[in-house]
């Protein structure tokens, strides 16, 4: 009798479960049982990796195998457990010493051919095996790059099956051609699910960064949006542009990402662990660097946005957009179900999706940006363009944005029409992304420096209670904000939001503190009402 043992791991979500992959052999009639909760293409795998062991060079054991996945109580799907599975068989059978793979953590999926083909979810399985102590793994040649991103782990990247053999049996290493450069490769089809990445509104730049980048410089005039939209990058907080057809709403929301500041290293780490498990992880880009884009279609459902499929949950849109944007054009054709399950989100930074098979906490924190027309046609704000909606209409359809929803949204600005003269350029060209980058790189370091030892690292992440104890405005700020809140135009949380934004206009002029002028251009941006106070592009 044989037995022998490799790990692997399984993803739940975004988060892996390290798993050990058991084989033992007994006298009996050949008959291969994987047991340990498998779902359909690992129960797949018993004729993958017997086909796979066979055209290695290795002899496949005829006796009766039990391949068991252990923890069993925790679901187990995809094909790459194959790797450990046909180790653990060889080890049982004595090909390879049981001892080298005990302790190896080895993902990948077999071809029958024996070469190892990518999977989905490298970095998050690669980065369990570490948080659970293991210090060596084993993954296909393509995904190696990515599973390197993860310190303190000893990489191996293997193109078959027969090379891994070769390496554990400290045997010369056959040479594997490599893939034909005149054609796509196909092993990287299991990297990319199809459909994803551009299809879902997130769109890298080209391999050598070549690609055009939408610049703020395009946009004409919309002075006062230009502003709200740099407040929001400075500060991460949420964004509403209403305002007529036409008047350059997408065209903001699409530059958004190019004044955000680049990812730090953890936030990297966490956006590609997400776009690793998604399937639209770019195959040269293992390590994402700038805040990703998400745009969903108006027609996507709940599950699509916040995470949802057969069996265990899979990412959603706001997981796609974790520390980037979101963008929601057209805001009010969304159904009202999917909207308002944005709200946890929104206030949390992560969504909790419950399923029969099992629950899922996903991360989700993300700016997003709603874009939304005054009507069903677009002209009710404009004069004299002949909108024929009735009142009732026009009600419906403004309400389709829940008074919950509204109120986690920080900005409010009306996107008014653009002017002749701002169009032809005879109002001048407007500031670049990279002069407005800047300043909102300056406003974000103030903000890491006040709130250094603390959890948070944005204006818009910090509660109302530090806000009003700690982090406290000039004396008689908040006089005006304290008047709305009496009258009703603000709510608790309302009142916490306009300090947030306050604390991120009084850092992009590099001010210690917020004063009543900050005060009233945060209340201005929130409600709309005008302050007599200038909200304009450029340096306050």
């Amino acid at each position: 009798m044989g037995f022998a043992r490799a790990c692997s791991v399984a993803l739940v979500g975004v988060e892996g479960v390290v798993v050990e992959v058991q084989a033992d052999l007994e006298p009996g009639v050949a008959a291969f049982t994987l047991v340990g909760l498998p779902d359909k293409s690992l129960v797949e795998s018993r004729d993958r990796v017997r086909a796979a062991v066979v055209n290695s060079g290795a002899e496949w054991p005829q006796k009766k195998l039990t391949v068991g996945l252990s923890p069993a109580s925790v679901p187990k799907g995809g094909s790459g457990f194959d790797l450990a599975v046909a180790c653990a068989v060889l080890g049982a059978a004595e090909r390879i010493d049981p001892a080298a793979i005990a302790d190896v953590v080895m993902i990948g999926e077999l071809g029958l051919d024996g070469r190892v083909r990518p999977v989905r979810g490298v970095l998050p399985a690669v980065l369990a095996a570490a948080e659970a102590g293991y210090r060596h793994v084993v993954v296909p040649e393509q995904t190696a790059g990515e599973a390197a991103l993860v310190p303190g782990v000893s990489v191996l990247g293997v193109r078959s099956l027969r090379q891994l053999i070769a390496v554990l049996g400290d045997e010369p290493v056959p040479e594997e051609p490599a893939a034909d450069r005149g054609r796509p490769d196909t092993m990287l089809a299991g990297l990319m699910v199809p459909g994803a990445g551009l299809g879902t509104g997130l769109a890298p730049l080209s391999a050598d960064g070549t690609a055009h980048r939408p610049d703020l410089a395009d946009v004409a005039g919309q002075g006062r949006a230009r502003k709200a939209l740099e407040v929001a990058a400075a500060g991460g907080h949420h964004l509403l542009l209403s305002g007529p057809p036409g008047a350059g709403k997408t065209m903001l929301a699409e530059r958004l990402t190019a004044i955000l500041p680049p990812l730090s290293r953890q936030e990297s780490l966490e956006v590609t662990a997400v776009h690793s498990v998604a399937g639209i992880l770019p195959p040269g880009e293992p390590l994402i660097g700038r805040a990703p884009y998400c745009a969903p279609h108006h027609s996507a459902t709940m599950q699509s946005l916040v995470g949802g499929g057969n069996g265990l949950p899979r990412p959603g849109a706001v997981s796609l957009a974790h520390r980037g944007v979101l963008f929601l054009d057209e805001a009010p054709e969304f159904s009202g179900r999917a909207l308002d399950a944005l709200r946890q989100p929104l206030e949390s930074g992560h969504v909790v999706v419950a399923r029969a098979a099992g629950v899922v906490r996903l991360p989700a924190r993300f700016l997003m940006i709603l874009a939304a027309n005054p009507c069903p046609c677009g002209r009710h704000t404009l004069a004299g363009a002949g909108c024929e909606c009735p009142p009732s209409a026009v009600r419906r359809y403004q309400a389709r944005l829940s008074g919950p929803l509204l109120d986690r949204v920080d900005l409010r600005v009306e996107v008014e029409p653009v002017g002749r003269a701002d169009l032809m350029g005879s109002g001048g060209r407007g500031e670049s992304s990279a002069e407005v980058a800047t300043r909102v790189r300056e406003a974000r370091a103030r903000a890491a420096a006040r709130l250094a030892g603390t959890p948070w690292t944005t204006n818009s992440e910090v509660p109302g209670h530090e806000l009003r104890t700690r982090l406290v405005a000039a004396p008689g700020a908040l006089m005006a904000a304290e008047r709305d809140m009496e009258r009703g135009v603000l709510t608790a949380r309302g009142l916490d939001r306009v300090l947030r934004v306050a604390w991120t206009v009084a850092d992009l002029r590099a001010a210690d503190r917020p004063d009543a002028t900050d005060i009233a251009v945060a209340l201005e941006l929130r409600t709309g009402i005008q302050r007599g106070v200038p909200v304009r592009a450029g340096a306050l």
